[in-house]
């Protein structure tokens, strides 16, 4: 597993997509004072980012904190497109609300570890979604999962960032 620490931003919970299903997992199912979001996204299907940051936003609503919460939603759009387009294969998101705060872990089903890399000037967008990771996150990493990997993120309950 691997650690790091930070060193140093309206769709509903539909499902239009047809590899896409949510499932909300409260208390002790999730553990106690935990809720879930989890949902399974088809290999390649792009669209369900958007949806899946429509659910994140209904999901986040309980935590009281706009500000975390947009950043929640932009680190998981990266992790989410980063999963389906590196990988060609499902990808699998949960996020976690505690005491504590939230964890996202995007799982999928490639073994290759991302690396955060310094885009190049001229590559346009590409290659800039785990810099965000890295400088967002109160905490992120990449561990082994069975035939895969899982990407993740923590960002704490503190904070107006």
């Amino acid at each position: 597993m691997t650690r790091q620490s930070r060193g140093g931003g309206s769709g509903g919970i539909g499902t239009s997509s047809p590899n896409v299903r949510d499932e909300f997992i409260d208390g002790a199912q999730a553990g106690p004072d935990r809720v879930q979001l989890r949902r399974r996204l088809g290999r390649a299907d792009l669209a369900a980012v958007s949806e899946v940051r429509g659910a994140l936003r209904e999901f986040l609503r309980r935590w009281g904190k706009p500000a975390r919460a947009d950043i929640a939603e932009l680190l998981t759009s990266e992790l989410v497109t980063n999963a389906l387009v590196h990988t060609d294969h499902d990808a699998v998101i949960t996020a976690t609300l505690s005491r504590r705060g939230l964890c996202v872990e995007v799982r999928d089903f490639v073994g290759r570890r991302p690396e955060p890399r310094v885009p190049d000037a001229d590559s346009g967008t590409n290659g800039r979604g785990l810099i965000l990771v890295q400088s967002l996150a109160d905490a992120w990493g990449v561990r082994a999962h069975g035939v895969g990997k899982v990407v993740w993120f923590e960002l704490n309950g503190g904070g107006t960032a």
